[in-house]
């Protein structure tokens, strides 16, 4: 095992001193806390050394998940010569970009724009005032054909601070200008978002230019999940579901949700989505597993059932929640962040990535050695799942995608065939195969569990937690399962008790998993970021209307004016991804204006306060929505299919909001039946109100016409209201129903 990788300390390295990393909690810092590297966390004390000692700052960004940066701290940071270039030469600072979101964007912006791309690790040389002059991604530790080596980089580097400081720092200012120009989002003299209808029938029209018709997805590889995609293309469908193009985006995202279950991104065997595929047919994944992932998708599946009425991805949305539940929660009820790609073939061995994943057909056929009664042929249990999953004996995995050769004979289960062809291929019944294969998968699971783990990720993010409670509480409310709500409910206790702070009302960024499953913070704390907020209100406002307890959206509700007050942009409109305290000495103040893995904060923001509003009346929340939309006009305008859940933010902010209320108690049937009735149809633009008839209730004080609102021979009785009037009132499901999807 590589010194300080998985962050353990190597037992056959014991001399080995630890640098001040090892004082810090973040799982990816104290990965390097055992290389012979000075290394710095980010902060105050680096940046005075470097201004005292007129040193550049080598910053660098990664996560401890990331395969590449994996493989540039065991080549590069280990190396004694290039630890002892980075120690005496710079000042050497090392941030996990998921505690420090900000400083990775900023960074990141710069990369972008001076190299032919970003990633990670992202490796930046700035000056002591922390203004960028020199990026790229992965270096090899020495020159070879077509890359120039990190040891090299840093020569020139040195040679060229010493030589010409000050046309490094004129070049880095210029820069730095230049992004600050080209970064800005700002209404400036506009008072309205773009039209609604053109730039939804332009994000469409951009998928569907880049769609792939046989395996689904929306570029050549490697291909990403994208949710945010997936959710624009149901919102299209629904508002031109009696046209061709708006059946054509229903087809595009149910087929994609079938192609990636199907294939090798998703784990078979334990459930849960690997991050993206190496191929455009979705086989080979990069194996690590990311909980912003799992949230999301489990909301995507559980939708593509609301729309389809197929159970297949109702399954899918539950295996997701059963994975995160078994391997990526914390026992307070928060959740993990990430398990590794690679991980040791066996103990004490090198870890490989793929290791934990993946089969040869032997291990298959030993574990599944049973006769598979009534089949055409002979027939073994392993061989049925082998022909269904697609193993060979050579292995599935082209060496084009495998470039270090670690995965020679090894397979990736990938559904080949439908159950009704591979029972006809075997003259077998599809229900006995289907049987056959879970029982088959089940034992390849308990074999697994022997394997060494791939690193867990124990750093828990409010962000990434407010997501995961969304995905429990839509899925909960849509499968209309109580133990998946309790899931969301439980997330956000922990999120309430481990990761506020009552007297500022503030949320922190990060808490940690300490010894005996106790729950740390750093010192001092992590404060949150702009995605925090966004994505815990949108996760309270999912739990409160799967739930119907109105704690949820009063929390939901101050944390939106906490938002309002450190985020918000008062002269250009939109908010900003960091506190302006908290971000001091930093080159940019930026607003994330792009849907990508995750969704932008300022996307979600939007769609928050359009559901405030509906919630609450409160005018000041629509007319800031107007603002944000306004704002990012021209980076809507310009190339829609970046931000397709604003556009989706957009149509709902110009379409009108459905108030859906059910007067009656919370726990009786009536109430219950009325509730899953709304659950069960896809609505996103709406929101839910349980009316109890209590008129000192939280609701009651913040929408006055809920009085007016009356239970029809005291049965439950729904509403549905739009633009201040209301329909008349309805007490059966089956007419709810027949109102709420004509």
């Amino acid at each position: 095992m590589p010194a300080g990788g998985k962050g353990s300390h190597p037992s056959s390295t014991p001399q080995r001193v630890p640098n001040r990393l090892i004082h810090e909690k973040s799982p990816y810092l104290l990965q390097h806390a055992y290389n012979p590297v000075d290394w710095y966390p980010w902060g105050q004390e680096a940046f005075d050394k470097a201004r005292k000692e007129n040193k550049p700052i080598f910053l660098s960004v990664g996560y401890s998940t990331c395969h590449w940066c994996h493989m540039m701290e065991e080549e590069s940071f280990q190396n004694e010569e290039i630890g002892r270039l980075l120690s005496e030469d710079f000042v050497s600072v090392k941030v996990d970009r998921e505690e420090r979101p900000d400083v990775d964007k900023v960074y990141m912006t710069f990369v972008q724009a001076t190299s032919s791309g970003g990633g990670w690790p992202m490796n930046v040389w700035l000056t002591p005032n922390l203004q960028p002059f020199v990026g790229g991604t992965y270096f090899p530790p020495e020159d070879g054909l077509t890359r120039v080596g990190f040891r090299t980089v840093l020569l020139r580097i040195r040679e060229q601070w010493k030589q010409n400081k000050n046309t490094l720092l004129e070049n880095s200012q210029r820069v730095t200008t230049a992004l600050l120009a080209r970064s800005e989002i700002s209404m400036g003299d506009r008072q309205l978002p773009p039209s609604a209808a053109t730039m939804n029938n332009r994000c469409f029209q951009q998928l569907d230019e880049g769609y792939d018709e046989e395996y689904g997805g929306f570029a050549e590889a490697p291909k990403f999940p994208t949710p945010v995609i997936l959710s624009f293309l149901f919102s299209y469908w629904l508002s031109h579901r009696l046209t061709q193009d708006g059946s054509r985006a229903q087809q595009m995202a149910l087929h994609t949700l079938k192609m990636m279950a199907n294939g090798g991104i998703r784990d078979h065997v334990g459930q849960g989505f690997h991050r993206y595929s190496t191929d455009c047919q979705w086989h080979v994944p990069h194996f690590e597993k990311m909980l912003y992932d799992q949230a999301q998708l489990a909301v995507a599946y559980s939708q593509a059932f609301q729309i389809s009425g197929d159970e297949f991805y109702s399954d899918v949305a539950k295996g997701i929640l059963q994975y995160v539940a078994r391997s990526l929660s914390h026992r307070s009820g928060g959740f993990y962040s990430a398990e590794d790609a690679d991980s040791p073939p066996e103990r004490g061995m090198r870890p490989k990535e793929g290791a934990y994943y993946v089969w040869t057909v032997k291990e298959v056929q030993q574990l599944l050695p049973e006769p598979v009664l009534g089949a055409t042929e002979p027939l073994t249990s392993g061989q049925l799942l082998m022909k269904h999953y697609g193993l060979t004996e050579a292995g599935n995995i082209s060496p084009s995608q495998d470039p270090k050769g670690e995965l020679q004979g090894q397979n990736v289960l990938t559904v080949r065939y439908s159950l009704e062809l591979t029972a006809a291929r075997f003259g077998l019944d599809v229900e006995a195969v289907r049987t056959l294969l879970n029982t088959g998968l089940e034992k390849l699971f308990q074999a697994r569990k022997h394997r060494p783990k791939p690193h867990l990720d124990s750093k828990m993010l409010a962000a990434w937690n407010g997501l995961m409670v969304s995905g429990y509480a839509v899925t909960g409310a849509v499968l209309g399962q109580d133990r998946l709500i309790n899931y969301a409910t439980n997330g956000a206790k922990f999120l309430k008790r481990h990761m506020f702070d009552v007297a500022s009302g503030r949320l922190m960024r990060t808490c940690y998993t300490g010894s005996g499953g106790t729950v740390e913070h750093s010192n001092p704390p992590c404060w949150g970021f702009l995605e925090d907020y966004a994505f815990v209100v949108r996760g309270l406002l999912d739990l409160y209307e799967a739930s119907q307890e109105s704690a949820w959206l009063e929390w939901a509700l101050r944390l939106q004016d906490t938002q309002d007050r450190l985020f918000w942009d008062s002269q250009g409109g939109g908010y900003f991804c960091s506190e302006a305290e908290l971000g001091a000495g930093l080159p940019l103040r930026l607003k994330d204006d792009q849907d990508g893995a995750e969704p932008s904060a300022n996307s979600v923001s939007a769609h928050n306060l359009l559901r405030l509003h509906g919630f609450t009346g409160h005018k000041d929340w629509m007319d800031k929505c107007v603002c944000l939309l306004t704002a990012f006009s021209e980076r809507m305008r310009r190339v829609p299919v970046a931000l397709p859940e604003m556009v989706r933010a957009l149509s709902a902010q110009q379409q009108t909001l459905k108030q859906i209320v059910i007067c009656g108690d919370r726990q009786a049937k009536d109430t219950k039946a009325l509730v899953q009735c709304v659950h069960s149809v896809y609505i996103p633009n709406k929101v839910l109100i349980l009316a109890d008839g209590d008129p000192s209730s939280f609701l009651s004080r913040q929408l006055p016409f809920l009085s007016t609102l009356r239970r029809l021979e005291d049965q439950a009785t729904a509403y549905v209201c739009e633009n201040q009037a209301c329909s008349m009132p309805i007490t059966d499901p089956c007419e709810l129903r027949k109102l709420l999807h004509p």
